[in-house]
């Protein structure tokens, strides 16, 4: 299916399902919908980041430090945060992501707002990621990641979606070493 005429829930400011639309409607009309973000650890403990590829719908060649996408209609966040982290990271058999938080990101026009439920989970094991969504690709230390971050000497260019959720998990309380304080409880 392109993914232009997947189907989407649609909901509103408190994250109720109102209606369902495909995802190129709820684009083009900036409807309020859902998606997961999953940031994947290696056994060291280092973050998988990526280049999105140039055919995206949004944010298309842009770098992410998370994997994920938008949750279909009648699907939970946890189910989507799965699917995608196993389709995107080209594996089967991953550990269920674990959630952390949830916020609602406005885009400032560019697809309207959605519901992002963020996770985490370690990876052991070997990626293929899938080619259709991953340009390029490494596992990269926090000292490494930190050093393509806005300010420093030399950024990247990173998804702003992608971005914001990295701040509210450094907000959160993440640590290097993937401790979290909350006890990984998604915040409503």
């Amino acid at each position: 299916m392109n993914p232009a005429e997947e189907i989407l829930d649609v909901v509103d400011e408190h994250d109720r399902v109102i209606g369902q639309a495909p995802r190129a409607e709820v684009y083009a009309r900036g409807l309020i919908h859902r998606c997961a973000f999953v940031r994947v650890r290696d056994a060291r403990g280092r973050t998988f980041v990526h280049r999105r590829t140039a055919t995206k719908l949004l944010y298309p060649s842009l770098y992410d430090m998370f994997v994920g996408g938008v949750v279909g209609a009648g699907e939970s966040y946890d189910a989507a945060a799965l699917r995608e982290a196993e389709e995107e990271l080209g594996v089967e058999g991953l550990p269920r992501p674990e959630p952390v938080l949830r916020f609602l990101y406005d885009s400032g026009g560019v697809a309207g707002k959605w519901w992002s439920a963020v996770y985490e989970v370690r990876c052991a094991l070997p990626v293929r990621p899938q080619a259709e969504e991953v340009a390029w690709h490494a596992f990269l230390t926090e000292e490494e990641l930190a050093a393509r971050l806005p300010g420093a000497a030399e950024p990247w260019e990173w998804v702003p979606d992608g971005l914001a959720a990295y701040e509210r998990l450094r907000a959160h309380g993440d640590h290097p070493a993937g401790a979290r304080r909350g006890g990984g409880r998604a915040a409503g």
